[in-house]
């Protein structure tokens, strides 16, 4: 049940604008803050689930069954990939600058580039490795670096460990379960699971009535970054293997930069536009037509 696509370029289409939603939306994250965060994602990933499960159902599809060979593969995405990744950012940023975690995550599409192929018994992909030194460096010029302290580095390498296990633990499940079949199910145990331990720590004073801000956030992500931004990056990854569509996580950054500029909350400044600049090239490099290294 992958998406109606086997085009490159609309798969490149696609992961580009799964990564550009992520980026998109930090600051409607931003709106959050005060609401309960396993709550909040547990609310999130149900409406993710249900919409997918609709889009499946609109286009007269038998909904999958994962099977027990799906299970590590969808604990992985549930467990470091959704749940993990957002706790690890939110936590990080307390020991952390935001530009700091943001060039961790800039080493991902390295860690995806080597791992995804070793994964399979092959060697990295040249065109894939270049890229991805590229993009990272192209993500720390944008960022600036930032700055640490205490456990804020551990928590930079556990994004980006994160970030990676969403790719690598999704590409076995949607293979068999389709591009849209993984992201429903993934978003299933994401809710269960995310519903079960928000109450199990805070009883019923996990479930405070949203505002209208926080319940526009929540919508807003379930649909958009959750429902369209999974199914397009992993029916992206499934086409394009998982070391080259790495590099379009790059775009994360740049997503959140533009938005910061539009709303008027920093000023576009030539470094942060030569880091865009960098990025581009990047991506250039790691999704050049050279053979396609196999995915895992």
């Amino acid at each position: 049940m992958q998406l109606v696509t086997t085009s490159r370029s609309h798969a490149v289409a696609m992961a580009a604008t799964a990564t550009s939603l992520v980026g998109l939306s930090v600051p409607v994250t931003g709106l959050l803050d005060g609401y309960p965060l396993l709550a909040g994602q547990s609310i999130r990933y149900a409406i993710g689930a249900a919409c997918l499960l609709c889009w499946l159902v609109a286009q007269d599809r038998r909904v999958p069954v994962p099977a027990g060979r799906d299970l590590v593969g969808l604990g992985l995405m549930v467990g470091f990939g959704m749940l993990g990744f957002n706790a690890a950012i939110l936590v990080g940023q307390r020991y952390a600058t935001p530009g700091f975690i943001a060039a961790m995550l800039g080493a991902s599409p390295l860690v995806l580039a080597i791992v995804a192929p070793a994964l399979r018994g092959h060697r990295p992909n040249p065109a894939a490795i270049l890229g991805a030194v590229t993009v990272g460096l192209g993500v720390v010029v944008l960022s600036g670096g930032g700055s640490w302290h205490g456990p804020g580095l551990a928590f930079g390498l556990l994004v980006v460990v994160c970030e990676a296990a969403f790719t690598l633990g999704g590409v076995a499940v949607v293979r068999r379960l389709g591009a849209v079949g993984a992201s429903m199910w993934s978003c299933v145990f994401a809710a269960v699971g995310g519903a079960v331990l928000a109450t199990v720590k805070d009883g019923t004073a996990a479930w405070p009535v949203p505002t209208p801000g926080e319940g526009m956030a929540i919508l807003v992500l379930g649909v958009l970054v959750t429902t369209v931004g999974f199914a397009f990056w992993y029916t992206g990854v499934s086409v394009l293997g998982a070391d080259r569509a790495g590099v379009l996580t790059g775009l994360m950054p740049v997503a959140g930069l533009v938005t910061a500029v539009l709303l008027g909350r920093q000023p576009l400044t030539l470094v942060a536009a030569c880091g865009t600049a960098i990025v581009a090239l990047g991506c250039g490099m790691g999704l050049g037509r050279g053979d396609r290294s196999p995915t895992v």
